[in-house]
């Protein structure tokens, strides 16, 4: 007798949600697991977010099951979460070319697909667009909710709470799930939880309370406010979310995330209802269904590629240390020395290299979670009495206190060390989260001092010299990755305020290099040298204070100078031309040029390719002095090319 030949996974025959909600209920579950096989299988070859993913596998599959996307709004939170949802959406013949150049981004994204609603990547946005879409279809009459999915590591940030505060006029359009996966805010979960949240999320239940209500309101003032508390405290002994309650939401929770029994007719009764806007509490497991991950300390958070079956991960080949950890080295060694040294981050430990300070010093540690505002007026407050502290967070994130960066900072001129992780581009995680910006937004800052490492031995010298530095704001930047594989220097140099060097000495081209780029720059003065075109590079060390008298001196002896760095227009080039022009410098036909990232945000790719296509790599240095050369008047370059 001829054996059943295997039927056809589930998961072949979803490509969109649509053929998801043709699915019986007593699929899902199926459903659910090829789901979280397939989300496997694309990490471990494409490297990634894979735990957190894992985690809201059911829930992914619910939400879409139960709503009506992409009519109804879905908006992931940061994002690292939604491998799943892009696999059921379309996108599952792509989803191994995740984070990789002209593939899929590891985040949501709205020109990618009409179920990116809303473009992530920064934490804690979503209630606050969700809302939006949800008021934009309460005021023009139209179908479709608005629903957030927020982590509870992202509710450390005062921007949800400062959307739930607004979200009463939102009424029944608006859903807010927390997906509870790390430090659970309630109770184990168990049957009686997902019975009550049934029960309190069914349409009956609802009718009844909101009667309640109407009939309080015609009671006595002291009856009445009575008969809410008594509410709230019944429903707060059983489920908690009297904090939710409070800010407007009807709460429901909490429910076993990863119980599709359960998350399904809580969710449908959530869609039904008229009372709203609703919170709903979900508790997760990162990495869940996968034994790796869920024995894993980080729960497989992030990870390069890996071997599925067992879970070890493609290790880089060795190399020179990460420049994080060259940054949290020398603050330990600059805190054994001065008790006045603090540092903090913005949930970044590890990323930023201060969880060795973390060890070393645990009362100089603050990890004040997803709240960059926060942190930077909480260093600007241990500042003012007289602490020494460092703030350490990636140049995306520090875009988020900026204001806190003029205003409780600047202004003040309060000496806050500002370590600056993950400057220029930053490859797989795309533009989201690359550090374009951070020379522009601080170098116009009055009495901000900004520097800019060339090398990991730069990098020792600029933490040991902000350490030293009380005057005012200074900041250190350095990028993600390895350094170069220069010896660090076994004693620290206390560098001078606003005074570059020279690294390599020639006559007719100047090369200005600010931080990184400088390798490149040498680079290419070899091959010019090759062309008989004597080249000088300077590594000025400083975006402010400029060393005036190094460019000078630099603008004046040299036939063409060309300007590098890996930050936007507006920073280290356009003050160099602007202290040119006041002083009259390029009057005279100095040919200077400046090259900085493209006023485009550029997609994922490797770093190498990106800043080649950025015109930042030593081939782009050396074509723009010749072109300039070749427009020289006198015909120099003509004879040399």
């Amino acid at each position: 007798m001829m054996a059943d030949l295997p039927s056809t996974p589930l998961l072949d025959t979803v490509s969109t949600p649509d053929d998801l909600r043709k699915l019986k209920p007593d699929q899902l579950r199926q459903l659910a697991d090829e789901l979280r096989t397939e989300t496997i299988s694309a990490v471990g070859t494409t490297g990634g977010h894979l735990g957190s993913g894992l985690g809201v596998v059911e829930l992914t599959t619910a939400i879409h099951y139960v709503f009506d996307t992409p009519r109804d709004r879905l908006v992931w939170d940061v994002g690292h979460q939604c491998y799943p949802h892009k696999i059921l959406t379309g996108r599952r013949d792509r989803i191994r070319t995740l984070r990789q150049g002209g593939g899929l981004s590891g985040f949501t994204k709205r020109s990618e697909s009409e179920y990116d609603p809303f473009g992530a990547a920064h934490s804690s946005t979503s209630i606050s667009a969700a809302l939006g879409f949800a008021v934009a279809n309460k005021i023009a009459g139209t179908p479709g909710k608005g629903i957030a999915v927020i982590g509870d590591g992202a509710m450390s940030a005062g921007m949800a709470y400062e959307a739930m505060n607004n979200a009463e006029q939102a009424g029944n359009r608006l859903v807010v799930i927390l997906n509870d996966n790390d430090m659970s805010i309630a109770p184990p979960v168990g049957g009686l939880s997902a019975y009550l949240s049934r029960i309190v999320s069914s349409r009956e239940f609802l009718g009844i309370r909101e009667l309640a209500k109407k009939l309080a309101r015609r009671l006595p003032r002291p009856f009445h406010n009575a008969a809410r508390k008594t509410d709230e405290f019944a429903r707060g002994m059983t489920m908690g979310g009297t904090l939710f309650e409070e800010l407007g939401f009807y709460y429901v929770g909490p429910i076993d995330g990863h119980n599709l029994d359960h998350l399904i007719p809580v969710l449908e009764n959530v869609r039904d209802a008229e009372e709203g806007p609703i919170l709903v509490h979900v508790v997760t497991k990162k990495g869940k269904g996968y034994a790796p991950a869920e024995a894993a300390a980080d729960k497989y958070h992030g990870v390069q590629k890996f071997d599925v079956i067992s879970g070890v991960q493609t290790k880089a080949p060795p190399g020179p240390p990460q420049y994080q950890n060259v940054f949290g080295a020398q603050l330990v060694a600059e805190a054994a020395k001065d008790p006045r040294i603090c540092a903090i981050t913005a949930a970044m430990p590890s990323g930023t290299g201060l969880d060795a300070f973390a060890k070393a010093y645990p009362d100089r540690f603050f990890d004040v979670g997803i709240a960059e505002q926060h942190g930077v007026t909480f260093a600007a407050g241990l500042a003012a009495q007289g602490m020494r502290p460092f703030c350490a967070i990636y140049s995306t994130f520090l875009q988020r206190a900026y204001d806190q960066v003029v205003h409780d900072v600047a202004i003040q001129n309060l000496p806050v060390r500002f370590a600056i992780d993950r400057a220029g581009l930053v490859g797989a995680d795309g533009a989201t989260h690359a550090g374009s910006f951070d020379v522009t937004y601080l170098a116009t800052l009055p009495n901000f001092v900004v520097m800019a490492a060339a090398d990991e031995a730069e990098l020792v010298h600029m933490t040991h010299t902000a350490a030293q530095y009380d005057a005012g704001p200074i900041a250190v930047r350095y990028p993600r990755g390895n350094g170069t594989g220069v010896a660090l220097p076994e004693i620290p140099q206390l560098l001078e305020i606003g005074k570059g060097r020279i690294v390599r000495e020639g006559k007719t081209v100047a090369i200005l290099s600010l931080g990184t780029r400088l390798e490149e720059a040498l680079k290419a003065a070899e091959v010019l040298e090759a062309k008989g075109l004597s080249t000088t590079v300077a590594d000025l060390r400083f975006a402010k204070p400029l060393d005036v008298d190094l460019i000078r001196k630099l603008l004046t002896t040299h036939e063409v100078a060309v300007t590098i760095e890996e930050n936007s227009v507006g920073g280290f080039g356009a003050h160099v031309l602007t202290m040119a022009s006041d002083e009259g410098l390029i009057d005279g036909g100095l040919k200077l040029r400046t090259l900085r990232l493209p006023d485009v945000y550029q997609d994922q790719d490797k770093p190498e390719i990106q800043y080649a296509e950025a015109g930042l790599d030593a081939t782009a240095l050396v074509d723009t002095v010749l072109k300039a050369l070749r427009h020289n008047s006198g015909g120099v370059a003509e004879a040399r090319a």
